[in-house]
């Protein structure tokens, strides 16, 4: 368990996420905020530039006095370093990269427009990531003055409805105008209600939990070489500590880099730790070949071509989640195609204490056609018990190998929807258990992973063959192999258990013994239909009807149910 951070240095680092809606002004506010502008800070992406809009994370940074419920902590400045997360619908990719180390969110609301599509999916990445929220109504001088006051206070209410029933419910919602005039206005516009809004997010920090051991991991936002120096790599520590003279792996490039010197804001270091921002020049390394990506401590990342995750469903997302369905799967700092495939534990669920973060080889579990919901048709069972599992998982299958820590946080999405269709395209979350490292999983992980089918087939008897056996059709097709079919134990409708026993004849019917022989009833059912008619007899008029009679009585249905494990290449009919 990560314990509370023990200072290194006077100055303790908080990270807030600025996430919201494209345009809603997230990087003037930062800007209005910021003092020091770090390395990859406000859009230096030139693409960024001309559209006005945030391309990667952009990092910077400005300094406070400690606040009070603070002081006990042996700091002395509190730095928030505020983390511009792009709002642009293609790009939210990298706000999920960027929600891992955030300690606190700003949603950032455009006040003339309220909820937009992205501050939705901005507000679902923030609860899957993030347990502090503040939200902030930007551009209030777009208001009337004279209606200003009220239109902030309906748009406050509005925000507190939509966040009632999620874990931000009641989180502190300030207003500001960050850039009065929008972009184009002179900077010697002043921004409006910002040191309000400093005072509130030092009320709201606190010491972030922060945990130097287990292995070091960087996320890298930005590279860069300085003549005579080497090449310095600024990025955000995502866990572990790294220290002077630490050999560092750079896993897409499988090249291993020793460090040669460190800063955080511009100030030299020897150590650095899990949520810290962080310079870290290394020698003779040329910065295109990594513009952004991760560094770690050397093989404490897999490159995997698989994944079992634990998975929850986003309650906003609309559509169903199918079986063999592709979604966009981010995890680590990549995003790729993977197929799903999900399953849980076969019913009664007694083990909803599954613990999310082991997946246990040794069980079975039960194939699924899609992720279950209350709505989905499997809602109840025979007695009314919900069959809704306490968890579920899914086998992720990527088009391509992914480099990523173990237990890091999954997101499926659907980004190929329309980005301006008004849906949630974010669908599933979840953390990774376990990774195929190897190329022929299917043949090495795949067959571990106990996940079976129930097939249920039925056939009819045609007649009676004698009191211990039946004749039986429609089971199987007329080109399969009874063969591999003989043994199996069936049931009849009427009640008995039988066996099996081969083929009968040419069509694809087949014999079936019953080892306690035919209930009396049965046989009347079935009329005795082994008895052979002689033409002419008395008895036409009566057996004639007989059988009319009988028309009307369903035809006695034979059972066969098995299970068959999916990842079984001999694919082998199981009865228990």
């Amino acid at each position: 368990m990560a314990a509370p951070m023990a200072p290194v240095g006077e100055t303790l680092n908080f990270n807030v996420g600025v996430l919201g809606h494209i345009d809603s002004g997230k990087t003037s506010l930062a800007k209005a905020l910021s003092t020091t502008a770090s390395t990859a800070a406000f859009d230096k992406n030139p693409q960024s530039r001309e559209r006005g809009i945030t391309l990667d994370l952009g990092f910077s940074s400005f300094t406070v006095p400690l606040p009070e419920q603070l002081s006990h902590t042996g700091y002395r400045k509190l730095q928030f370093t505020l983390v511009d997360c792009p709002g642009h619908a293609s790009l939210i990719r990298t706000i999920i990269g960027g929600a891992q180390i955030i300690d606190l969110m700003m949603l950032v609301i455009d006040v003339t427009k309220g909820m937009q599509t992205q501050s939705a999916e901005c507000l679902v990445i923030g609860q899957i990531a993030c347990n502090k929220m503040v939200v902030v109504l930007n551009k209030t001088d777009l208001l009337a003055e004279s209606k200003r006051q009220a239109a902030i206070e309906r748009m406050t209410k509005k925000m507190q409805k939509t966040l009632e029933n999620t874990k931000f419910h009641g989180c502190p919602i300030i207003s500001v105008a960050a850039k009065p005039g929008g972009p184009e206005a002179p900077e010697s516009e002043s921004a409006q209600g910002i040191s309000e809004l400093i005072e509130l997010l030092k009320y709201q920090a606190y010491l972030p939990r922060r945990d130097p051991s287990g292995p070091f991991l960087m996320a890298v936002d930005h590279c860069f070489s300085i003549r005579g120096q080497g090449t310095v790599m600024t990025g955000t520590i995502l866990s572990g500590s790294v220290s002077l003279n630490d050999n560092v792996e750079i896993p897409a490039l499988k090249v291993t880099k020793k460090v040669k010197s460190m800063q955080m804001f511009h100030q030299p270091v020897s150590s650095a730790m899990q949520g810290d921002r962080l310079g870290i020049c290394v020698t003779q390394f040329d910065p295109k070949l990594l513009e952004r990506g991760l560094v770690c401590t050397p093989d404490s990342l897999t490159t995997i071509h698989a994944a079992i995750v634990s998975v929850t469903k986003i309650p906003y997302f609309k559509g169903s989640l199918h079986t063999k369905a592709k979604f966009h799967i981010t995890l680590g700092h990549e995003t790729v195609m993977g197929r799903v495939m999900f399953f849980s534990l076969p019913p009664p669920h007694l083990s909803d204490s599954e613990s999310a973060e082991h997946f246990d080889y040794g069980k079975e579990y039960l194939y699924q056609d899609s992720y279950v919901t209350k709505d989905s048709d499997k809602g109840e069972g025979p007695q009314g018990e919900e069959l809704i599992p306490g968890q579920q998982w899914a086998l992720l299958e990527f088009e391509k190998p992914v480099t990523c820590p173990k237990l890091c946080l999954v997101i499926g999405s659907k980004l190929d929807t329309d980005i301006h269709s008004n849906t949630c395209r974010l669908a599933f979350h979840g953390v990774l258990l376990e990774g195929a490292e190897d190329k022929n999983y299917s043949e090495t992980f795949l067959p571990k992973i106990k996940v079976f089918k129930m097939k249920h087939k039925e056939g009819q008897v045609e007649r009676v063959n004698d009191d211990y056996s039946v004749i039986g059709r429609s089971l199987f097709k007329k080109e399969t192999n009874i063969q591999l079919f003989v043994g199996l134990k069936v049931k009849l409708s009427t009640g008995e258990d039988g066996v099996i026993e081969g083929s009968f004849g040419q069509s694809g019917k087949f014999k079936v013994r019953i080892p306690n022989g035919l209930k009396p009833e049965t046989k009347q059912v079935l009329g005795g239909s082994s008895k052979k008619k002689t033409k002419g007899s008395k008895g036409d008029t009566e057996s004639a009807k007989e059988e009319e009679s009988r028309a009307d009585v369903p035809p006695v249905q034979i059972i066969l149910a098995f299970k068959r494990y999916v990842f079984d290449s001999q694919k082998k009919m199981i009865q228990t």
